[in-house]
Parts: C-alpha cells; sequence; structure tokens
C-alpha cells in the first residue's frame, strides 16, 4: 500500500500545487488538478484513520485502472499473466464494439431499404 501512495506522488509530483497541501480529512486524491478531471478518487478519513483510507483508495484505484496508467506513464514491466488479463479485455471490448458497429450498421440498412 506505502509502494502505490509513493509511485502515485512521485509520478504525479508535477500536479501539485506550489502553496501548502490541505489534508483537511475529507478527500485525498480527489484534486489532481484536472489530469482526471470529474473522475477523481475521493476517500473520506473517519476518525483520523488514515490506514483505512489508504487502503480504501487503494481498491478504488486498482479497480478504476488508475494504477494501471501510473504503472505504464512511470514504464512499469508488466507481468506476463497482467498482459494476458489485458489481452483478453482488449479483445473483449474490441469484439463488443465490432458487434455493436454490426447491429447498427444492419438497422441502418433495413431503415434505408425500408424508404
Amino acid at each position: 500500500m506505502n509502494r502505490v501512495v509513493r509511485q502515485l506522488s512521485s509520478s504525479l509530483a508535477f500536479l501539485r500545487p506550489r502553496s501548502e497541501p490541505q489534508l483537511s480529512g475529507c478527500s485525498l486524491g480527489g484534486g489532481l488538478g484536472g489530469w482526471m478531471g470529474a473522475r477523481g478518487i475521493r476517500v473520506a478519513v473517519r476518525n483520523g484513520n488514515l490506514e483505512q483510507a489508504l487502503g480504501l483508495m487503494e481498491r478504488k484505484m486498482r479497480e478504476s485502472g488508475m494504477e494501471r496508467l501510473i504503472k505504464q506513464r512511470v514504464g512499469y514491466h508488466l507481468k506476463n499473466s497482467e498482459k494476458r488479463v489485458l489481452a483478453r479485455k482488449n479483445l473483449q471490448h474490441r469484439l463488443r464494439s465490432q458487434d455493436f458497429s454490426r447491429k447498427l450498421r444492419a438497422i441502418i440498412v433495413k431503415k434505408i431499404r425500408g424508404l
């Protein structure tokens, strides 16, 4: 967990504001200087439990794919298993996209022929 936080803070240091950062206990990682726009990750720190908030932030980063984006930006080595998972996801996305375009094309052709 600490490794991810260190990697995140070092790779996104250029986005950090010049003034003193405010950690009021309401969010972490929400305002990344427009890097993620409206898709920022916000984590509430409850009862001063920072470890729990960092764990939640790490899980949200993993689920959203931000961790993978950071690793790509840093030039992190991908294991073969990670490459297989990414290749499978890309293949599924491509097949869904092709299937959708095929269906859309069929609908448009039917409408044109019906006129």
